[in-house]
């Protein structure tokens, strides 16, 4: 018999009794194989770190164009926004006084507690306190008078045409055995001012106010 015939015969499903020969040209091909699919995947394995971290930056980049795209998209939008921001903020600061305003300002708060029919114990301004683009001015009032005319003095107060906060509220009988109509009002009134560009320190800049809100009317 021949060697294709041997061949020929062969059971694929009884390897175990194939001839020796066979068998060991069997061991060799699977070898052959195993052999060139891991020479051909070698490549590949070495450069799977260099490809996921492509795959990662790819997902970053993608992840970056949307976000450009939307605001690309709604950049109308934000420059909208941002003037109506720019007009508000405008108005703000035209509630704050200047330098020379000040003084009428402190008559109005102490003539608000006077018209609410309180009797004014203490006005006593304190320090300004400098802070970004603006100054602060601390002013302690003690008042006497009813819950009544407290609440006419804190309405007064929010009426002003300048921004003035109230803080440290304390209401307390004036003496002892005193009556509802017989309180203490302890408070701290704070309005603001705007700095001027001379009293700004050096590098300081006052924020942008947009030209059609800048003006005072």
């Amino acid at each position: 018999m021949n060697f294709l015939e041997e061949f020929r015969q062969l059971d694929p499903k009884d390897v175990g009794r194939w001839p020796g020969i066979f068998r060991v040209l069997a061991i060799g091909l699977i070898f052959l194989v195993l052999s060139a699919v891991f020479i051909y995947l070698l490549p590949f394995s070495n450069q799977m770190p260099d490809l996921e971290r492509a795959r990662n930056e790819e997902v970053q980049l993608l992840n970056t164009f949307d976000e450009r795209q939307l605001k690309a998209a709604n950049f109308e939008a934000y420059k909208a926004q941002l003037t109506d921001m720019q007009r508000s903020f405008g108005a703000m600061l035209r509630q704050l006084p200047g330098r020379t305003e000040v003084p009428s300002l402190l008559v109005d708060i102490s003539q608000t507690g006077l018209g609410a029919g309180l009797q004014e114990k203490l006005f006593q301004p304190a320090p300004e306190l400098r802070k970004d683009f603006y100054a602060e001015l601390p002013i302690k009032i003690r008042l006497t008078g009813s819950f009544h005319q407290f609440g006419s003095f804190v309405s007064g107060i929010a009426s002003l045409p300048r921004i003035v906060t109230l803080h440290d509220i304390s209401i307390v009988p004036e003496t002892k055995d005193a009556t509802g109509d017989h309180l203490t009002l302890d408070v701290t009134a704070k309005t603001y001012r705007y700095l001027d560009d001379a009293e700004m320190a050096p590098g300081e800049r006052k924020p942008a106010v947009h030209p059609s809100v800048g003006a005072t009317p």
